[in-house]
């Protein structure tokens, strides 16, 4: 792993990193999904074609057990054939400037971290370490320095009130651009 920022919460370490989310070696992968979990497109095509089809068949069945994947909500699936355990599912927020956004991408954070941490609950899933990319910053929208600086910082005030084994957090941008916003949200937050 090359970290180009580092800060640590607790005993939890959070890395800014550039590179691909579904080659990272982390045990949970968070994905910017959409209300249906139809992975077609963004970071969630990525992880269904690294990981194979099974994250889109287990993608519709938690949609038909449990309806659309609203805000502030999180959906586990396995990772397929990718190094990690599993994805953890969320939506963030298309962004308007008549809602809170940032308040709607911190939730999408919590969710994912909350399930997260319930993994590493239940053995013998490990759940220590997450790979976050840029939610919604991509076709939601959301201008890039405040996603990242929202993520950060949600990343940070979950650990900091919250109990847990996470050890690594990993913000990770695909291009350079996002990989250094992370850096800097993370060196700022």
């Amino acid at each position: 792993m090359d970290a180009i920022a580092h800060r640590q919460v607790k005993d939890t370490h959070i890395f800014a990193v550039r590179g691909d989310i579904t080659t990272q070696p982390v045990a949970v992968i968070v994905n910017a999904a959409n209300e249906a979990m139809s992975h077609g497109g963004g970071v969630a095509v990525a992880i269904v074609r690294a990981g194979g089809r099974v994250i889109q068949e287990e993608s519709n069945e938690w949609i038909l057990e449990n309806g659309p994947l609203l805000p502030g909500m999180a959906a586990v699936t396995t990772a397929g054939s990718l190094q990690a355990s599993h994805v953890v599912h969320v939506v963030g927020p298309r962004y308007d400037e008549d809602q809170d956004n940032e308040a709607l991408l911190a939730q999408a954070v919590y969710a994912a971290l909350d399930a997260v941490k319930s993994l590493d609950a239940e053995a013998p899933v490990e759940a220590r370490s997450v790979a976050f990319p840029a939610i919604s910053a991509g076709i939601y929208g959301y201008p890039l320095a405040e996603a990242t600086a929202v993520l950060a910082e949600a990343v940070a005030q979950w650990l900091t009130d919250h109990d847990n084994r996470i050890e690594q957090v990993w913000l990770v941008g695909y291009d350079k651009w996002t990989a250094q916003a992370f850096a800097e949200a993370l060196e700022a937050s």
